[in-house]
């Protein structure tokens, strides 16, 4: 084999390898963007106090996902939730405080039962619901 020839050969080897090292990153490429327009994960909280409800909404898009968001304290009337026919007792909006994202009712009044709190799904943000919680005012 001349000289030659096996520079032509490491060549193409080369050429071959960058080759598949860029279809290779292509690939991988392809779901991180597919994946990077989904929705964020959400978490919302509730505490009960006194004669009222608050909690944190969390997200890794806290500017999306966390900050104004809009909460909903359902009422839970059956023995387990159901955000469709649960008794809405009122809402609010997530803001800053501190190093997290709050909501709160304010004074509800005197009430007994089990509470939990809601966020709906949006473009950028999944949906999610808290535990329940027993208020015994």
């Amino acid at each position: 084999m001349t000289k030659r020839t096996r520079t032509t050969i490491r060549l193409r080897t080369r050429s071959l390898i960058a080759a598949a090292l860029v279809a290779l990153g292509a690939g991988t490429a392809i779901p991180a963007i597919a994946t990077a327009g989904q929705p964020a994960p959400t978490k919302v909280t509730i505490v009960p106090e006194n004669d009222g409800f608050y909690g944190y909404v969390k997200s890794p898009k806290e500017n999306k996902c966390a900050n104004g968001r809009k909460v909903i304290l359902l009422k839970q009337l059956g023995s387990t939730q159901s955000p469709h026919t649960d008794q809405k007792i009122g809402t609010d909006i997530a803001q800053a405080n501190g190093d997290g994202y709050m909501w709160s009712t304010g004074n509800t009044g005197h009430m007994k039962g089990k509470f939990y709190a809601r966020v709906k799904k949006t473009p950028d943000c999944l949906a999610d619901t808290s535990k329940s919680v027993k208020m015994t005012n």
